[in-house]
């Protein structure tokens, strides 16, 4: 692929993450006035905000096949058509269960896009800069939860949610041109002539072990993740921040972690997988300690609550590591479907996420809350020793996958 090529796939995944995530960690900012209007107690809350988290691995495992069949460019474009309309029926809903419905549709979205966007760089960009490039598509990420923060403190309280969410619709158009667009690849990678057939080979004794390993990986990851950040403007609250205040952590805790991104992708190509994963998982449970049970002397300098925030977000960095690791550990006639299920299935375990952390803030308030993420964050660092180190290997395809496996037996 030229050069031009690859910015132009590049920038339409991005494009397609940022948005997708914006979309997913939107409500986060706005559902008091959700709950408010709709009649939903704290915990019925709660549970909304894990309704698309459950259905996008739903998504994922649906999206990463159809895209391995049918082409990546096909559905690319369907998936971002999917997650728009699931807010224009959260924006529209005359009720809790419509709205709830909604949720779940962003969900089947958001679900599938991650996949295909970083299964279609991977495959296009040198071995060697594959942890640089992922990192870079990964960037999406703070880029969508900075959009979602000035649109909750800033839009919400002049136009109303319903608004902001038809609002947030409009990403369809995105859809619109990726499916035009003739320099994204769509041709499928897969043979299969089934569905059962299309998830097979995850079964196969050198894969099966590699994706219950990385799914538990993505579980710890991303429950640090979303224990943290859907509760983060809860917390603030309760740490008696102003809105405007809120507003200024919240987008340091972003810069952060743009910044984390991007630093890791470097440190990832350059030490390998495993030792970049632990690094900045220990450095997010350094952050969320002196926030947890520290606070009050926090907020009372400034610039060490300040600091904690940004070390926040730049911990929060090695979310950038999932594109190329899992790229690398599953071969390429199944790569979108292995990445979609592993993926999704961990971000939909984050179903009991907002649960757990409002059982623990019940029980143990702020420190309870943190204290959830804290332990995640830990037990990341400690599980991605037992996956393969995939540094720089060329992509595999199905048969004897290279480099080592200690997770199960060698594939016939």
């Amino acid at each position: 692929m030229t050069r031009s090529g690859l910015l132009r796939l590049y920038l339409f995944a991005l494009l397609g993450w940022a948005f997708d995530f914006y979309d997913l960690v939107l409500l986060g900012f706005i559902k008091e006035p959700v709950g408010h209007d709709l009649h939903l107690t704290p915990t019925a809350q709660a549970w909304l905000l894990g309704v698309a988290l459950g259905s996008s691995g739903i998504g994922g495992i649906a999206g990463g096949a159809l895209a391995d069949r049918v082409g990546k460019r096909t559905m690319l474009a369907w998936t971002v058509l999917v997650y728009s309309a699931g807010s224009l029926l959260c924006g529209l809903a005359p009720g809790a269960w419509a709205f709830v419905a909604g949720r779940a549709v962003v969900g089947l979205g958001v679900g599938g896009e991650w996949a295909i966007g970083h299964g279609m760089l991977a495959e296009a960009v040198p071995a060697e800069r594959r942890g640089r490039w992922s990192a870079a598509l990964q960037s999406g990420e703070p880029l969508g939860v900075a959009l979602a923060a000035v649109v909750g403190y800033l839009v919400l309280p002049r136009v109303g949610w319903r608004a902001v969410l038809v609002g947030s619709s409009a990403t369809a158009l995105l859809a619109m041109f990726a499916r035009r667009s003739v320099h994204l690849p769509d041709a499928p990678a897969s043979r299969a002539r089934s569905v059962a057939e299309q998830f097979r080979p995850l079964l196969r004794p050198g894969i099966r072990g590699r994706l219950a390993a990385a799914w538990l990986l993505g579980v710890f990851k991303l429950g640090t993740y979303w224990t943290c950040y859907t509760w983060l403007p809860s917390f603030l609250r309760d740490m008696h921040q102003a809105v405007a205040r809120s507003l200024t952590w919240m987008l340091t805790a972003q810069t952060g972690q743009l910044l984390g991104m991007l630093t890791f992708g470097v440190v990832a190509d350059r030490l390998g997988r495993r030792p970049a994963f632990a690094l900045y998982s220990l450095l997010t449970a350094a952050a969320i300690a002196p926030l947890a049970f520290g606070w009050e002397a926090l907020s009372a300098r400034l610039p060490l609550f300040w600091a904690a925030m940004f070390t926040l977000g730049v911990g929060s960095g090695c979310t950038a590591g999932f594109g190329a690791l899992l790229a690398e550990l599953f071969p390429t006639e199944v790569r979108s479907t292995a990445m979609g299920t592993t993926y999704n299935l961990a971000r939909a375990a984050q179903l009991l996420a907002p649960v757990a952390v409002q059982s623990a803030v019940t029980y143990g308030g702020l420190a309870g809350g943190l204290s959830v993420p804290l332990v995640l964050a830990i037990a990341t660092a400690s599980w991605v020793w037992v996956l393969p180190e995939t540094r720089g290997i060329p992509l595999p395809a199905l048969g004897p996958l290279p480099g080592p496996d200690a997770l199960a037996d060698p594939p016939p």
